[in-house]
């Protein structure tokens, strides 16, 4: 089989940019990667674009890439614009890997830019309206609201100002898993706690406020059991990797020690199980599927990064990588499992809730990280020994579950 590598992979500091322009973002990340894989752009045999904001937010409907492209000197060759909601970054990265093993080309590019921060926060919050069957918008709504029933919310734990009803959407789930293992707010808490953290260390991170579990408790409501830091921001920011084949980094003359190995790249999309199959949710069964092409399991993977919109995404996750036993993430958590120096640890980044989430840029976001634990280059936030990678990326909702997963792993 084709052994793929990434050769070169940066990313801005995720956050609030009203003073920078999408393509300023995307060619800060591009320059970033080719010059940390030691090429040029001419290197790049075909270019796959990540961003959802395009049309929605700044008008540009179709051809975003091509676009983009032509302001950081990216022509000539093929172009695709990819969307899978908030797994659009990783849906990239997969489909530049495609064509490698494909034999389109042996250097190909991944990168994905957002500006989400607009002066009409309501029109930037209305985007995560469309990750949905927006056909069946109160039908969708009821059903997964449904799955938090049976726990009753305490007095003063609902925001009075309005937010995503995706929002209220995780805040089910987190009653479904808490009604279902007896998982607990505070070990939901224990989660944003580190990665809060974690994210001290980040200097690439939109947040570097560290919150004790206390703090997080205390904080403002969202929808119970979720409380403001346990949630992932709006941002702005960009990443982009470049990944070659054998022949490729040949080519370029990239520096064979600091190439990763892509060693498993699967994306998959729901399926109509119900919440009470979580044997069959999307995440395990790619997880499971990934784990065969890499050759490994679960007892392999020294550090992680997961999609962690709101806290709870994080031990849902944990779960279905098989990290942790069904039911045992809340209690990992609490027990300080997933810091760096824990047993697994996951998001030393700090994951969405601190480091941010710019949709198209999220997934090469998390791998940006996994490169430099890979390569022993993340300074204070480092995991000692990491050889083994994972990271977990869903996008939209369908059924009771992401409307698309992406799963990959890394490997020194």
């Amino acid at each position: 089989m084709t052994r793929l590598y990434i050769a070169g992979i940066a990313m801005t500091v995720f956050g609030r940019h009203p003073e920078r322009s999408l393509h300023d973002l995307a060619g800060e990340a591009l320059a970033g990667a080719l010059k940390d894989a030691g090429c040029g752009a001419a290197d790049i045999g075909a270019a796959y674009y990540s961003g959802m904001t395009n049309g929605p937010l700044q008008g540009q409907i179709s051809v975003p890439g091509q676009v983009i492209f032509s302001k950081i000197g990216i022509e000539s060759i093929p172009v695709f614009n990819v969307e899978n909601a908030c797994a659009s970054g990783s849906s990239a990265f997969h489909l530049a890997l495609q064509s490698l093993k494909a034999g389109a080309t042996d250097v190909a590019l991944a990168i994905g830019a957002e500006k989400m921060n607009i002066p009409d926060k309501a029109r930037a919050m209305a985007l995560f309206e469309g990750g949905w069957d927006v056909s069946r918008v109160e039908e969708n709504y009821a059903t997964l609201i449904r799955m938090g029933e049976g726990i009753t919310p305490p007095p003063g734990s609902e925001s009075t100002r309005p937010y995503s009803r995706f929002m209220s959407i995780y805040a089910a789930m987190c009653r479904w898993h808490m009604r279902t293992y007896g998982t607990t707010q505070r070990q939901i808490a224990a989660v944003c706690a580190k990665n809060h953290g974690h994210s001290v260390h980040n200097p690439y991170s939109q947040f570097r406020q560290p919150f004790t579990i206390d703090e997080v408790l205390a904080a403002p409501p969202i929808t119970y059991p979720i409380t403001l830091p346990m949630c992932a921001p709006l941002s702005d920011g960009a990443a982009a990797a470049i990944v070659c084949t054998e022949q490729g980094l040949k080519r370029i003359g990239a520096d064979r020690r600091r190439a990763i190995e892509v060693a498993a790249s699967v994306i998959r999309s729901f399926s109509h199980r119900g919440i009470d199959e979580p044997e069959r949710a999307i995440g395990r069964l790619a997880a499971l599927q990934a784990y065969e092409i890499a050759g490994i399991g679960p007892g392999d993977i020294d550090v992680a990064e997961v999609h962690d919109a709101s806290a709870m995404g994080e031990i849902i996750q944990a779960e279905n990588l098989g990290l942790v036993a069904l039911g045992e993430g809340g209690p990992a958590a609490e027990r300080g499992e997933f810091t760096i120096s824990g047993r697994i640890p996951i998001n030393p980044s700090g994951g969405l809730e601190s480091k941010g989430h710019p949709l198209g840029a999220t997934g090469i976001g998390q791998l940006y990280e996994l490169v430099t634990q890979l390569r022993s280059e993340a300074g204070a936030r480092q995991v000692d020994g990491a050889r083994h990678a994972m990271q977990e990326n869903g996008g939209g909702l369908q059924g009771v579950e992401e409307a698309a997963l992406a799963i990959h792993i890394l490997r020194r």
